[in-house]
């Protein structure tokens, strides 16, 4: 008996530091971030295989930091694997759930995708957690104007008639 308004102190303190220091956004393993930063010259170089690789690393070496999904859903992105991307976005969204640039990259990507509607229940919630004239609300309206990406079309193969005729 005791013990337990002590004890009941404690554990309050220790519940408040533990809720505190979970919000904050931790620095990624030196080798993790020497793997972010190439991906990132190899995304903007064009390089996109390369910069998935490289984050795709990063994430195995430092799992627990969450911005290296972002990268590797912007690279999905880049090869126009919306689908991919929005995987990635939603499990960053787990570790985070208020993280704006997932909420963002999820609704341009649905939006890229053809889901508007999706997208723009997207944009609501961001605009209620950074307003209309945040940069993340401006992307999702952008891409909501823009439409669905076209898919990409694969060469077609136009036989002569003769060619046709031999395969008879």
């Amino acid at each position: 008996m005791r013990f337990a308004a002590p004890a009941a102190a404690l554990s309050l303190a220790l519940a408040l530091t533990a809720s505190v220091s979970w919000g904050q956004q931790r620095d990624p393993s030196p080798g993790a971030l020497a793997l972010i930063t190439e991906g990132e010259a190899a995304l903007e170089a064009g390089e996109v295989q390369g910069a998935i690789d490289s984050f795709e690393a990063a994430l195995a070496l430092d799992p627990g930091y969450t911005p290296t999904l972002i990268h590797l859903a912007e690279a999905a992105r880049a090869e126009q694997l919306q689908g991919k991307a929005i995987a990635y976005y939603r499990e960053a969204l787990v570790r985070d759930p208020r993280n704006i640039a997932a909420i963002a990259g999820e609704g341009e990507a649905l939006a890229e995708k053809g889901a508007l509607a999706k997208a723009r229940q997207t944009l609501a919630k961001v605009q209620s957690l950074c307003g209309e004239d945040c940069a993340a609300a401006q992307g999702i309206s952008a891409a909501i104007a823009a439409g669905p990406l076209k898919p990409v079309q694969t060469a077609e193969v136009t036989l002569s008639e003769e060619q046709k005729a031999m395969m008879n």
